[in-house]
This record gives C-alpha cells, sequence and structure tokens, in this order.
C-alpha cells in the first residue's frame, strides 16, 4: 500500500476541487495513483471532479507566428510567472516561433541549434538569459503549419494559444474559430477524430458510475436497471462526451443557437486543422509542503 501524503492529497484537491477527505479516500483506494484517483472522484462526484483539471501546473509563454501560409506555434516554459512577463523572455519566445515558421527544424533540439541572434545560436540566447535571470528556462514544443489555405491565431493573454489552417474568404471567421477553441479547448475537430484511449476512458468512467448506482440500488433493495437499459445509457453518455469534446459539434461560443459546423457552412467555410496550447498542460509543478517547513523551522529554533 503507496504511503499517501498531505501533499499528494492536496495535489489533487488542487486539480479536482473535491473534498480533503474524499481525495484521501480516492488515494488510497487508488494506491497512490493520481490518475486513478481522479477517475474515483468523478464517478463519486460527477462534474465537480472534473472543474478545475485544467489549472496550470507551470509557467511560461505560448507564442506565435504567421508569415503567409506558414506559421508556428511555440511553447516556451519558465520557473516562475514573474520571469514569464519578462521581455527578454518575450523574445526567447517571440524569436522561437519565427524560426519554427522560416527554418523548419525537425524537433526541439534542431530548433535551439539554430542561429537566432549575434551569431549565436537560439540555444545560446536561452543560455545567457538564464544567467542573467537566474532561473531556469526551456522550449518545450512547437508546432509548424505550410499550407495552401489560410492560417490564424489566437492568443488568450500569452497562457493559452490556438492556431486554425482553414479555407474560407472571411479572415474573421477563422479568428473566431481560433479564440472558440481558446474557450472551450476541443480534443478534436470531429468526434470520429477524437483518440480512442479518450474515449475508453470516458466509457470506464461511465461504467464505474453504473456500476455504483447498482450497488447503491441493490443496498436500498430497488430493483437494478436491465442491462440493455445500462447499456444504451453509457453510449448515452460516450456520445454526449464526444459532443463537448469535439470541435465541429461545439456550440459556437458567440452564438449558441449554432454548431460550430453550422457556423461555417453558413460562411463558407471549411476548418482543415488547428493546435492548441495550454501553458504547462501535463507537467507537474513543485507544491511546497509550507506546513511541514515550518514545522521543521521550529524544531530546528528549539534544538539551537
Amino acid at each position: 500500500m503507496a504511503a499517501i501524503t498531505a501533499a499528494m492529497v492536496g495535489e489533487l484537491r488542487a486539480k479536482t476541487d473535491a473534498p480533503m477527505m474524499e481525495c484521501k479516500k480516492a488515494l488510497t483506494e487508488a494506491d497512490g495513483d493520481m490518475g486513478r484517483a481522479e477517475e474515483i472522484l468523478r464517478v463519486k462526484l460527477g462534474g465537480k471532479a472534473g472543474k478545475a483539471a485544467s489549472r496550470i501546473t507551470a509557467e511560461g509563454v505560448v507564442a506565435t507566428y504567421i508569415a503567409g501560409g506558414v506559421g508556428a506555434l511555440v511553447e516556451v516554459n519558465s520557473e516562475t510567472d514573474f520571469v514569464a512577463k519578462n521581455d527578454d523572455f518575450l523574445a526567447l519566445a517571440n524569436t522561437a516561433a519565427r524560426l519554427v515558421a522560416e527554418k523548419n527544424p525537425a524537433d526541439v533540439a534542431a530548433l535551439l541549434a539554430l542561429p537566432a541572434a549575434d551569431g549565436k545560436t537560439l540555444d545560446e540566447v536561452r543560455s545567457a538569459l538564464i544567467g542573467k535571470i537566474g532561473e531556469n528556462m526551456s522550449i518545450r514544443r512547437f508546432q509548424r503549419f505550410e499550407t495552401t489555405a489560410k492560417l490564424a491565431s489566437y492568443l488568450h493573454g500569452t497562457r493559452i494559444g490556438v492556431m486554425v489552417e482553414f479555407d474560407g474568404a472571411d479572415e474573421q471567421v477563422g479568428k473566431d474559430v481560433a479564440m472558440h477553441i481558446a474557450a472551450m479547448k476541443p480534443v478534436a475537430l470531429s468526434s470520429e477524430q477524437v483518440p480512442a484511449e479518450l474515449i475508453e476512458k470516458e466509457r470506464s468512467v461511465a461504467k464505474l458510475k453504473a456500476d455504483e448506482d447498482a450497488a447503491a440500488a441493490v443496498a436500498a433493495g430497488k430493483p437494478v436497471q436491465p442491462a440493455d437499459i445500462v447499456a444504451k445509457r453509457l453510449e448515452g453518455s460516450v456520445q454526449k462526451y464526444l459532443k463537448e469534446v469535439s470541435l465541429l459539434n461545439q456550440a459556437f461560443v458567440k452564438n449558441d443557437k449554432q454548431s460550430i459546423e453550422q457556423m461555417l457552412k453558413e460562411k463558407s467555410t471549411t476548418v482543415k486543422a488547428f493546435t492548441m496550447y495550454v501553458v504547462g498542460e501535463g507537467i507537474e509543478k513543485k507544491v511546497d509542503d509550507f506546513a511541514a517547513e515550518v514545522a521543521a523551522q521550529m524544531a530546528a529554533s528549539k534544538g539551537a
């Protein structure tokens, strides 16, 4: 049995907004597996468990660059949001985005090796900035577009960045779609393109919820729903999820009476692809245990 620490409970609470004791119970049941504990809370608490799931866990910026049919989206990370607002750090991110678009590097290592300024490579510029500011920073990922269609981008502050490839006469439509993506965070263009592992995870959560409902019915002496009804409920949950996370099926944020697909048809526009970056997405940020730190300091002072 894995040891469940206060830091683990605090991390799960920050991700899910679930009560502290529920977080501890879920982690215990999951034997310390954070992802499994999140699923357990979703089953027990429904939508509440996913409320804060997209909170940012690292600092940095997303930068974009578009020139004609070539564009780039880049995420550059720093240790603190203070550095993420630094002009030199922002310049590093913008330079990285331009180099991705212009030079088409194969990966981050190739990007860092490119000449950037004053005879220095991008990595040398980064290293010099680390020495100047005293905080580590890294280029995490990038996506490059090259198309005969059109490109539009949207930055929500500097923490969420979107680039959209589209065909259509109205440039504003591309910008509106990019803004919609930043707000609604679809995981795929259409339901057919939603990754299978995400669908199976959703199906698993729905199945666990159905099993829990059945167990509760038995305990209360109530009839259990027939298997075919349960199967329909499971499929309904999956279809609802697909509608929520696929761009074309989502309700347009500027007119919720229309889906994105309907709006695009009305505007004679086709979205071909998109990429969205959220700063720190999927990165675990170190959480300081201030209570433990204070206790250690008090103990040290008593021993002095």
